[in-house]
């Protein structure tokens, strides 16, 4: 069972890096879309995009959003490893439940909200992480606690007619990346960029393309189900997944990692980006006990002063570079039927080859 391509679709954060390649494959695919935006965007409604002006936590301009739409494709939030509790909380917590609220409402049978796997952080080595791991309460950045809460509210706003799910991509990456390279080839041109840890950590990514598809797989997935609220039940008309010999099961109301699959070690990768775009790769080193030092003295001084812009280090930002996170993708595979198209090999090359065609874009 397919989705209808009639049926109105709102994308938030629909002018990000994910949510406007997840709008170009609607728009390819005949889907109307709509997306919402602080300001107005002529550019984006010549291309036939319905533009709703306003903020996601206000309640009018949720329900006006939501109007006539059938699935909602929730990826706007606010991203970083520092700033205001105040504002995370606003943007990623108050923001989803406005619009989960509005959606209910309206009569939305589909909600694909884009998570992060963040939200299982507990300071410790992620080898091979599966969905059971617990949400955290405990992490010394806004951004892991405020999407760890959003999505309990969108997972337990799952019920009969309405359809909730959870991605987790990690670490989206590729051309156009505003976020993930910029920053590494940054630091790296300052003389900022150093090897937290041992430098053995293991890492799992997500190419764009793939990240995109997994959120078409997860409104498909939503689509086929009979019994929504039940995830007990048999689900899908196709009760097999082909490629594997176990049974799926209904995506409602569960959250799902999604990555590429191929776990690499983060600082042979780094540096095979570095030196293929004639880069010094990174040698410098330093403990994870020192970073995390560093981190917990960055943080105080920026609490303090306070200074503008995030702190060179945290203690979040020490264990992300220093610890193993790469996740066990059998149950996307099994519920959602995702598959990664585009490997870590093929989409490096196609990320040097543009970044040496456009070296201003390089960082």
């Amino acid at each position: 069972m397919s989705v209808p391509p009639s049926d109105p679709v709102l994308v938030t954060g629909g002018t990000g890096f994910l949510g406007s390649h997840l709008v170009d494959r609607l728009l390819e695919a005949g889907r109307s879309v709509r997306i919402v935006s602080r300001q107005p965007r002529p550019a984006w409604e010549a291309r036939g995009i319905q533009v709703v002006v306003g903020a996601l936590d206000d309640p009018a301009t949720c329900a006006q959003a939501v109007r006539q739409t059938t699935t909602v494709f929730h990826v706007a939030a606010r991203v970083g490893v520092w700033g205001n509790y105040a504002d995370f909380h606003r943007d990623n917590v108050v923001a989803t439940q406005t619009l989960l609220a509005a959606a209910q409402a309206a009569g939305v049978s589909r909600f694909v909200h884009t998570s992060t796997p963040s939200v299982v952080y507990n300071g410790k080595d992620l080898a091979g992480a599966d969905e059971s791991l617990p949400l955290t309460a405990d992490c010394p950045s806004p951004y892991p606690l405020t999407k760890a809460q959003a999505e309990a509210a969108v997972l337990a706003a799952n019920r009969e007619g309405f359809a909730t799910t959870a991605l987790r991509p990690h670490l989206i990456w590729g051309v156009g990346d505003p976020h993930l390279v910029p920053r590494i080839l940054a630091r790296a041109r300052a003389g900022r960029l150093r090897i937290v840890g041992p430098g053995q950590n293991r890492v799992d990514m997500v190419h764009i393309t793939n990240a995109t598809q997994a959120h078409l797989d997860a409104e498909a997935a939503l689509a086929k189900c009979h019994h929504i609220g039940d995830t007990s039940s048999d689900p899908f008309d196709d009760k097999k997944n082909t490629d594997f010999d176990f049974e799926r099961k209904s995506p409602a109301g569960r959250a799902y990692f999604i990555t590429n699959d191929e776990p690499v070690n983060l600082w042979a990768w780094v540096n095979e980006l570095l030196t293929a775009l004639g880069e010094e790769p990174v040698t410098r080193r330093i403990s994870l006990p020192a970073a995390s030092r560093l981190g917990r003295g960055c943080e105080i001084l920026w609490k303090v002063l306070p200074l503008k812009g995030e702190p060179p280090m945290t203690r979040f930002i020490a264990a992300e570079l220093a610890k193993d996170h790469w996740f066990d993708l059998t149950a996307a595979k099994r519920d959602l039927g995702y598959r990664p198209s585009v490997d870590m090999a093929t989409g490096t090359a196609a990320l040097v080859e543009h970044l040496r065609a456009h070296p201003r874009r390089a960082g």
